[in-house]
């Protein structure tokens, strides 16, 4: 239900949210179909990284369906500086690893096109949202909050050991 603190989304973020699904749906396509979209990938992927990564796309996919369901700026929120925060470090890490993409096939050049228009729309679009009050959420109970500072440890520390022994 709209409301002034949580009011739907501009139409220029429900495009950019289509655009972001379809290019997912070819994401997504190296868990479902890898033999269709390895070749076509914009470098070499072996088979266990080419489910990796359909299934992260596959899962950002259905986030960004469900934003499109919601229409509202309190979910919203969340996943466009997720989508912003994900694209910037994919952008940094496709840079800092320009040789293993062949610029002589299409493939790169619009896997930059599209995360760097990405980086751009979604910061933007935050940017000009940024003086936006948040939407009245829910109080957690205490079993909750301690539920989630337990999970926010335990990835976290996943995540650290996972950049510490890759």
């Amino acid at each position: 239900m709209p409301t002034s603190s949580n009011p739907p989304f501009h139409a220029a973020l429900r495009l950019f949210s289509v655009v972001v699904i379809i290019v997912l749906i070819v994401g997504a396509g190296l868990f479902f179909a890898p033999v269709l979209v390895k070749p076509r990938w914009p470098w070499a992927v072996t088979p266990f990284n080419a489910r990796f990564l359909g299934g992260f796309y596959t899962a950002e996919m259905v986030v960004m369906a469900a934003l499109l369901v919601w229409n509202r700026w309190s979910p919203g929120r969340l996943v466009l500086v997720m989508a912003f925060i994900f694209t910037v470090i994919v952008s940094v890490a496709s840079f800092i690893n320009l040789g293993y993409f062949n610029f002589e096939r299409n493939a790169p050049w619009l896997w930059f096109l599209v995360y760097l228009a990405s980086v751009a729309v979604s910061g933007l679009l935050l940017w000009r949202a940024r003086a936006r009050p948040s939407a009245k959420g829910v109080t957690l109970t205490p079993h909750g909050a301690a539920t989630c500072r337990w999970n926010r440890r335990s990835l976290g520390s996943m995540a650290s050991a996972c950049c510490c022994f890759p």
